[in-house]
């Protein structure tokens, strides 16, 4: 998605019900981004097993991107592996 606002929900709701799941990914908190975005579309329109990734609610502590990725699990390796266990 390139932007939260508008949100294409046909694109969404046309995804969740070919696969089933669904998982967002973002480089953002995951309150108030394009999770929360996407699970309000679905929970009203088409419910489906739903995974948020993205930073905590918290104040994060500084670094580089991949410093901040890995140390908040949010590296391609975690991010992998969260979806397979998901889709399995």
């Amino acid at each position: 998605m390139p932007s939260i606002k508008p949100l294409d929900e046909e694109a969404v709701i046309e995804s969740a019900a070919k696969t089933g799941k669904v998982v967002t990914v973002e480089n953002h908190s995951v309150v108030g981004g394009l999770g929360s975005a996407v699970c309000e579309i679905l929970s009203k329109k088409c419910p489906v097993k739903t995974t948020c990734l993205g930073f905590p609610d918290i104040f994060l502590q500084c670094g580089s991107d991949e410093e901040l990725f890995s140390r908040y699990g949010m590296n391609t390796e975690n991010i992998v592996e969260t979806i397979l266990k998901i889709v399995r």
